[in-house]
């Protein structure tokens, strides 16, 4: 069996080309899997999988219990606002007592940016990064990539835009990552006031006209702009930040071709994109959630083989 070239999922800058190539040629397996009668397979039943989310999650943490579940693996969910961790127990601490209950894997969510990685130095357990603040968001970019080679083919030579907060989004620089190693060529678009500095030195060039972009790419990946994470005003309206960097019907009406549209959820409907894109044949934003469950699987059961306790 493949093995992939990590025992943690921290990122995916921590990866090789083939680490994406043998996750995705897993998902399609667990992609066949999941779409059967009975969606439920045997590979994980020796494994107990604990998910830790230390933020909010709706999708990503459903996404990942369902992965858990169809592996037929035993699950425990954290909430933080539940825990110890109100009393002040640190994350060591809290994450220690959860292993003394003999848990093989930890998925985890946490506000801080190198959390996965910090915790992966000090426990002995599989871990898997499921944001980590505004750095990293691997699992999300993985089955953003998967969803566009659905979609395009091979992407090398393809031309993906993200467009939107990219100075907060931790699914941006994933996506980044893993689309530069799968050899397409990427631009970032949001107001200057929303992109990083130093960003273009990952390889990607930048642009604040969303139309040329629009008529430049072959993809498109809207992000959502975090309020939560913002302590200053960045735009002077939301209204304002629409006009410009909203993506609406009559924007792609004016395209001189059909582009793919993406978005990682959760949709501000009106914000960066209209119900009339959302809901659109162009827009693959259902298959990214139903492929998230395939790529989930896949790093799990990639990840867990390795803990030689897994029945194949």
């Amino acid at each position: 069996m493949k093995k992939l070239s990590v025992s943690h999922l921290l990122g995916i800058k921590y990866l090789q080309l083939e680490d994406l190539h043998l996750i995705f040629e897993t998902a399609t397996h667990f992609k066949e899997v999941i779409n059967r009668p009975i969606k439920k397979v045997p590979s994980l039943r020796d494994i107990t999988i604990a998910n830790l989310f230390f933020e909010n999650s709706t999708r990503t943490k459903l996404s990942f219990e369902l992965a858990e579940k169809r592996l037929s693996a035993d699950v425990i969910n954290f909430s933080a606002s539940q825990s110890s961790v109100s009393k002040g127990e640190t994350l060591v601490d809290t994450v220690n007592n959860i292993l003394a209950m003999k848990v093989d894997l930890i998925v985890m969510r946490h506000p801080n940016p190198g959390a996965a990685h910090f915790l992966s130095k000090q426990v002995d357990s599989c871990i898997v990064n499921a944001g980590d603040g505004t750095h990293e968001h691997p699992s999300q970019a993985l089955l953003d990539a998967y969803s566009l080679q659905e979609k395009l083919g091979d992407l090398k030579g393809r031309r993906i835009a993200i467009v939107g907060d990219i100075l907060h989004s931790r699914v941006a620089l994933s996506n980044i990552y893993a689309l530069k190693m799968l050899g397409a060529e990427v631009k970032l678009c949001a107001p200057k006031s929303l992109l990083p500095k130093n960003i273009e030195s990952l390889g990607v060039t930048t642009s604040s006209d969303l139309m040329s972009v629009l008529n430049w790419c072959d993809a498109v990946n809207m992000l959502r702009v975090q309020k939560e994470r913002m302590e200053l005003s960045y735009f002077p309206s939301t209204r304002e930040y629409s006009q410009n960097f909203g993506l609406n019907g009559a924007r792609l009406k004016q395209l001189r071709k059909e582009i793919v549209v993406l978005h990682p959820g959760p949709i501000n409907r009106g914000v960066e994109v209209t119900s009339e894109v959302a809901d659109s044949e162009q827009a693959i934003i259902l298959d990214q959630v139903e492929n998230g469950v395939a790529i989930r699987m896949a790093i799990i059961y990639l990840l867990g083989s390795q803990l030689n306790r897994v029945t194949t």
